[in-house]
């Protein structure tokens, strides 16, 4: 699976883009991102406000609780504000 950071998410992840294999038992976004603070300090940073953090599963904005069975890209991304 790809995943796909933007903006302060990818200053904090320190990377663009990264290919993973998820685990067995990573089901939904929010499982995704919990998995993702295991990985290092800068995950923990990034995903430090779980609440904050914005995803999109093959270019389409989803929830937290939203399935990534079957996905291909998931996008990082903070809030965005229109204007």
């Amino acid at each position: 699976m790809k995943l796909v950071y933007f903006a302060w998410v990818r200053e904090r992840v320190g990377k663009t883009d990264e290919d993973v294999e998820v685990p067995e038992g990573i089901g939904t976004v929010v499982d995704l991102v919990r998995w993702l603070k295991s990985r290092g300090d800068e995950y923990e940073y990034a995903f430090e406000n779980e609440g904050v953090v914005r995803a999109a599963i093959d270019h389409v904005h989803a929830k937290p609780e939203a399935s990534i069975a079957g996905a291909r890209e998931i996008a990082f991304f903070p809030p965005m504000t229109g204007g």
